[in-house]
């Protein structure tokens, strides 16, 4: 099961699980190994909005609403639904695997026919994450080619205690795939992007990897500026380094992550076609002994964005806004095998120049609390509950939206 699980967020620390479990369902084929494995799960939410929040959805899904409203959701939680066949074997002294995924989702909202004519068919519907292969071997490392989880950011989302469970966005994201954890509260999403990356061999706990990705546009949700051209004739870089270590009862990681790409053919308010380039870097680390388990994380950018990388990231006026954020986490396991945490995160995007005339800075925060219970070495029971708040700080008066989310679910892993 660890290896499933791995396979299933791109290399996860099971920091919450507190079993221990074989690989999944592993198939001798001729020359291949094949292993299938994967997830099932699903939660009940319930989320209480409030607020004057009346400045985009953000990770809250209040989604320009205002008062207050409670609102039930049965969803997958930060994970998806997962299926994936790997497979892995040893030819002209490489060692050659490949792996891909569908990721189904568990939330609807209307039967088919209620949905037809809306363009909603395929909601609860699913994602495809993975697609990639690598080649390598133990004594000069490996090369990945395809599609996998980002390279920047990704030990921040892997080291999250959401990551089992469900975070913010249950309520405003019905008929999702997945909710959003943290993401967006304390760390941006590394996301799932084509890729090539090679990765070094563990050296006595050090290890790193640096790859070009996929370059994407700039997005908005609203009042922030676009773009068409990607980044040109340049892929985006991305590169991260990371210490192991283990020292009686004490393990642990320190890592560092960063992520450089240009934007071409920006649209904004007083300019046409123009180009920067964004850029963000992160630090983090996470250290366990006698059950108990400490989490800290930060990183800051330029024109990087706050929840989704290069989303509202240029302002309306073209100008890279500053982004910054991280969250601390602290776990512990109970004689009982449950594993109980609570995380505090937040994320600030500030705005730029003349825009601070109708907008200034946007500050996400959220407390979670959760427990998470090892029913069966294969099947977590899970209870958490999050408060989540977006501030908007007005040129005259702030806005700002809370929510409040419980949820209870289970999660399969095999």
């Amino acid at each position: 099961m660890n290896k499933n699980i791995k396979l299933a967020v791109a290399g996860a620390v099971l920091a919450l699980s507190a079993t221990a479990a074989n690989a999944g369902i592993v198939i001798p084929a001729g020359d291949w190994t094949l292993d299938i494995g994967g997830i099932v799960n699903t939660y009940a939410t319930w989320t209480r909005t409030s607020g004057n929040l009346a400045f985009g959805a953000g990770p809250l899904g209040v989604a320009n609403s205002t008062g207050r409203r409670t609102e039930n959701n049965m969803t997958t939680g930060l994970l998806p639904n997962y299926l994936s066949v790997s497979g892995t074997t040893r030819q002209n002294d490489l060692d050659v695997a490949f792996t891909i995924s569908i990721n189904p989702g568990s939330s609807t909202t209307h039967s088919l026919i209620q949905g037809a004519g809306t363009g909603t068919l395929n909601e609860g519907g699913q994602e495809n994450r993975q697609a990639f292969l690598t080649v390598g071997d133990k004594s000069w490392g490996s090369v990945k080619v395809g599609k996998d989880l980002g390279i920047f950011a990704s030990d921040a989302i892997l080291n999250d205690m959401t990551l089992l469970g469900v975070g913010a966005g249950a309520g405003g994201l019905a008929g999702n795939t997945t909710t959003l954890g943290r993401i967006g509260t304390g760390f941006m999403y590394a996301d799932w992007k084509a890729q090539i990356a090679y990765t070094t061999p563990n050296m006595n706990g050090f290890q790193a990897t640096a790859g070009i990705t996929q370059a994407w546009n700039a997005g908005s949700t609203g009042l922030s500026g676009t773009s068409n051209g990607r980044g040109g004739a340049s892929p985006a870089f991305e590169g991260k380094a990371s210490y192991s270590f283990a020292a009686n009862d004490v393990t642990g990681k320190v890592w560092v992550s960063g992520i450089s790409q240009e934007i071409k053919g920006i649209t904004a308010y007083g300019v046409t076609n123009g180009s920067t380039t964004a850029y963000a870097g992160d630090i983090g680390a996470n250290v366990n002994f006698a059950g108990f388990g400490l989490t800290g994380y930060y990183y800051t950018g330029e024109g990087i964005g706050q929840t989704g990388q290069f989303l509202d990231g240029i302002s309306l006026l073209g100008e890279k806004r500053d982004s910054e954020g991280g969250y601390v986490q602290a776990t512990y396991v109970l004689p009982t095998k449950t594993k109980i945490g609570v995380s505090w995160g937040e994320s600030v995007l500030d705005a730029k120049g003349l825009e601070r005339t109708y907008v200034n800075d946007v500050t996400d925060s959220m407390w979670v609390v959760g427990a998470y219970h090892p029913l069966t070495k294969h099947l977590n029971l899970v209870a958490e509950y999050s408060s989540s708040e977006r501030e908007v700080q007005g040129a005259a008066v702030d806005t700002r939206g809370r929510a409040h989310t419980g949820s209870l679910g289970a999660i399969l892993f095999f």
